[in-house]
């Protein structure tokens, strides 16, 4: 047998060293954890999220501070007729919207995000900053960070169907974009599909020369459907523009995006917000982790999900909350 050689320099072994960090504490697959999710409930024919190779990337034509941005976000405007939407709120389908529309950036808006599979356990759903951050984009024009606020920010419909964002949503955005004159675009996304859809949304402005920065926490599938620039905000769905109730979170996070908007050199290019969650790192086990369903939790849950395909289902065929 040969020894080893004394020269040799020990291989060092794997240690649970606290100089290492816990295996939690990594961001969540949220393509696995959907998928297993649904499949847990008996659904089969699991979702086929969007991938491409190659990314589009259009550099911003001038100084950010000469540009004019615009905010397109997945929230969606509240209904007081469609039932609960604040904090607590079930999974909403009735709030749900299904086409493109535009609000004043000089208003203020009470958007909500109880039509969509964010976070509810852990997000926070009364902070509308965490998800919408308009406020936040006033105080960097007042500051001059940017040349000026686009007149309008634009709605964009979750929608499973990536044609539809595409030839429909997307083609919509970029027609107002254009009409508004505008240089650049930031999108936050909330829910799984959320993120699929401001991804696709991001591509199609930066293929028609509009500079984007995607703001999400679902870090998987922005970078599968491939965008030239994004902020990953390691925390609950629905809270990627900041932590709730503090504004200089939301400030850097919006800051983030705007530096990431002038100097990304590249397509594909990810930049990790420093900020961690308040709460710790817990909630990564608890998003739609089907390990921790019961039997009956099951049964239960297929019939709710059941329940939210048929309310939107209707919405969608009613036309209901449809706006320019």
């Amino acid at each position: 047998m040969t020894k080893p050689d004394p020269r040799t320099p020990p291989v060092a072994q794997p240690t649970d060293s606290p100089a290492f960090g816990p295996a939690v504490d990594q961001p969540i697959r949220y393509i696995e954890r959907t998928r297993a999710w649904y499949l847990a409930l008996g659904y089969g024919n699991p979702y086929g999220w969007a991938h491409h190779v190659d990314v589009p990337f259009a550099r911003l034509a001038m100084p950010l501070s000469k540009a004019r941005v615009t905010l397109i976000t997945t929230a969606a405007p509240y209904q007081p007729d469609k039932g609960p939407q604040g904090p607590g709120a079930p999974y909403n389908a009735a709030a749900k919207f299904f086409d493109v529309y535009s609000g004043s950036t000089s208003d203020d808006h009470d958007l909500r995000i109880s039509h969509v599979a964010i976070d509810r356990q852990h997000a926070d759903m009364q902070d509308s900053g965490c998800w919408f951050p308009l406020p936040a984009l006033r105080r960097a024009a007042t500051r001059g960070e940017i040349g000026s606020l686009a007149p309008r920010f634009h709605g964009l419909p979750t929608d499973r169907s990536q044609r539809r964002t595409i030839e429909t949503f997307a083609a919509d955005i970029l027609a107002r974009c254009r009409a508004d004159a505008v240089d650049a675009a930031i999108l936050v996304g909330n829910c799984p599909v959320c993120h699929q859809s401001v991804s696709l949304v991001a591509r199609h402005l930066e293929q028609h020369g509009i500079a984007t920065v995607v703001i999400g926490s679902a870090r998987d599938i922005v970078e599968r459907c491939g965008v030239p620039r994004f902020i990953f905000s390691d925390g609950p769905l629905g809270n990627a523009a900041g932590r709730p109730r503090d504004p200089a979170s939301q400030d850097l996070t919006l800051a983030l995006a705007l530096q990431l908007l002038q100097d990304a050199p590249a397509s594909s290019t990810t930049v990790q917000s420093p900020l961690r969650w308040h709460d710790g790192r817990a909630w990564k086990l608890d998003y739609m982790n089907a390990d921790r369903l019961t039997e009956p939790e099951r049964h239960r849950l297929r019939a709710e999900s059941d329940q939210v395909k048929r309310v939107a289902k209707a919405g969608r065929r009613t036309g209901d909350f449809r706006r320019a």
